[in-house]
């Protein structure tokens, strides 16, 4: 699979056409960022679940998604930076 950003971005340094190749994707799935943005997917599908469950129906992805970030994120934000703070702690001693 190709990523596209913008023609800007999506050259090479000599003006070829950038490869977001299999490198460059093991990078992405291995960075902080891209293993922060799926556990908060995780957490958003959870919600998504429990709050269905309470409706008898779907609530979809969006919904989920605007109402976990409201009532839920920063709370799970901190809790987050908390428990890798004792982890890194832990591991340093």
């Amino acid at each position: 699979m190709r990523l596209t950003m913008s023609p800007e971005l999506d050259k090479s340094k000599d003006g070829s056409p950038g490869d977001f190749g299999h490198d460059s994707e093991g990078l992405v799935k291995n960075s902080a960022l891209y293993r922060e943005f799926l556990a908060e997917r995780e957490e958003i599908l959870k919600h998504k679940w429990i709050e269905s469950e309470k409706l008898g129906r779907d609530i979809g992805f969006e919904k989920a998604l605007l109402d976990w970030i409201v009532k839920h994120r920063a709370a799970w934000r901190r809790n987050r930076a908390q428990h890798q703070q004792a982890a890194q702690s832990d591991r340093k001693n």
